[in-house]
This record gives structure tokens, C-alpha cells and sequence, in this order.
């Protein structure tokens, strides 16, 4: 049975509870049922028995810190997360991204921002829509590139058959160029793709996710040959690497 909007399940891991409350209030008058925890000490153990669809996380936290918990239920949890910081510090962002968070978004965040961040998260985790080709041509849902090979129904991919372990983000990030194979993508192409919405110019999760993706799929990270980067244009799969 395909999922509905009312069914998604959200976890809001933030100690500030005035604000979780109106987050909360907000997010369940569009439709989505949302939970609070307020302790960061709690949460690891909250997103491993609930497995919410999508889980809010705050950076600094009691107990334990936003970078710690997401680090900690990566090796169990593939749903989205986003963590909050009131921190503009780059290196928090480059730090969040690396420990696994899907993306980052610095407060005070107007709701209707969020929701519309975590609408884009949830569309990955529905059945893609194919708009009709032309021809009868249907985008292919495996792709292999020598001992690379990319499974969009599944969600995995493998390296010489041995199972490549990438976050959602990495893998939606992995299809998107290996699909477009031979094709530059720019960085405002990619980020209006995987988020739906348009690139501010700043944002450096997808130079940092490449970065994590080249080493699991075999490529160098020093020099590349499978996923280039074009200097002022964006990203290259290369197809036959």
C-alpha cells in the first residue's frame, strides 16, 4: 500500500520545547504526524525502536549532541535527517553532512522552509514519477559501469559485487550522475533535482557528498576518473572510467 502524507512519521529531537511545540503544531496542520524528544541522551534509542520516516535534529543538545546521535543510528537508520543548528559556521555544515545528515538548515528557519525541506526529503522515499518519453524510451533502473553497478529499485549499489554502504542522500546523489553518464551537471541542476528547490550558491553538501561517494565506489578521491569535477561548470560521470 502506497504511503500517504497523513502516514509519514517525523521525529523532532530539540530541547528548545516552546519552539518543538510550534514546529510540531505547525507540521500536523500539513498533514504529517510528528513526535518530540527534548534529551539528546534519549534519542539514539528513540530513532532505533520508532524508525520515523524523517527525523528534525537539533546540534546542540543534553545529553549528547546532534553530530554524536546522527554519527551513532547511521549503522541502522536510512531515513532523512535534518539537523538544525543556531551555529552558521561552515564547518558545522561540512561536519553534519559527513556524519550522515541529509541536510542543514540554520535557525531561526521559517516553518514553512522546513516543510517544504521535509516534503523534498519524503519524495525520495516514494516510487519515483517518470514523466512519459518519448518513443516508448523508459529510463533504466540498472546501470553498470564495469565493476560499478547502480540499482534504482533496490537503492544499492556494488563495487565488484561487494555492497557499496551510501546514505540516502549519497545514493540519490550516485543515480542522478551515473543516469546522466557523459553529461555535465551543473550544481544548480543538481540541487534543484534532489531538493526541488533552487541552489542559494552557497550550500556545499553536494561537494562534500561527492567527495564521500568517489572513495566507496573505487575512485580516487585525489584524482578522479569516474565522477570529475569540471572547474565552473559542476559534476561528470564518466562512463567508461
Amino acid at each position: 500500500m502506497e504511503q500517504t502524507s497523513e502516514s509519514w512519521r517525523i521525529l523532532i529531537v530539540e530541547d528548545d520545547e516552546r519552539l518543538a511545540d510550534l514546529t510540531r503544531e505547525y507540521l500536523e496542520s500539513n498533514d504529517l504526524t510528528v513526535a518530540l524528544e527534548t534529551h539528546g541522551g534519549s534519542a539514539v534509542e528513540r530513532i532505533r525502536n520508532e524508525q520515523p520516516d524523517l527525523v528534525v535534529l537539533d546540534l546542540m543538545l543534553p545529553g549528547e549532541d546532534g553530530l554524536s546521535i546522527c554519527r551513532r543510528v547511521r549503522p541502522f537508520y536510512d531515513g532523512p535527517i535534518i539537523m538544525l543548528t543556531a551555529r552558521t559556521d561552515d564547518l558545522d555544515q561540512v561536519l553534519g553532512l559527513e556524519m550522515g545528515a541529509d541536510d542543514y538548515i540554520c535557525k531561526p528557519v521559517q516553518p514553512r522552509v522546513l516543510l517544504a525541506r521535509i516534503r523534498a526529503l519524503l519524495r525520495r522515499l516514494k516510487p519515483a514519477v517518470v514523466e512519459p518519453a518519448p518513443a516508448a524510451e523508459e529510463e533504466p533502473v540498472r546501470l553498470q559501469f564495469s565493476d560499478l553497478v547502480v540499482d534504482r529499485a533496490m537503492r544499492e549499489a556494488w563495487l565488484e559485487d561487494a555492497s557499496i554502504d551510501l546514505t540516502s542522500a549519497e545514493f540519490d546523489l550516485l543515480w542522478l550522475l551515473a543516469s546522466n553518464a557523459g553529461r555535465v551537471l551543473s550544481r544548480e541542476e543538481i540541487f534543484t533535482a534532489l531538493r526541488g528547490i533552487e541552489y542559494d550558491g552557497q550550500d556545499r553538501s553536494i561537494d562534500v557528498r561527492v567527495s564521500r561517494i568517489r572513495p566507496k565506489i573505487g575512485d580516487d578521491p585525489i584524482h578522479p576518473r569516474r565522477i570529475k569535477t569540471v572547474r565552473s561548470k559542476g559534476y561528470l560521470f564518466v562512463r567508461e572510467a
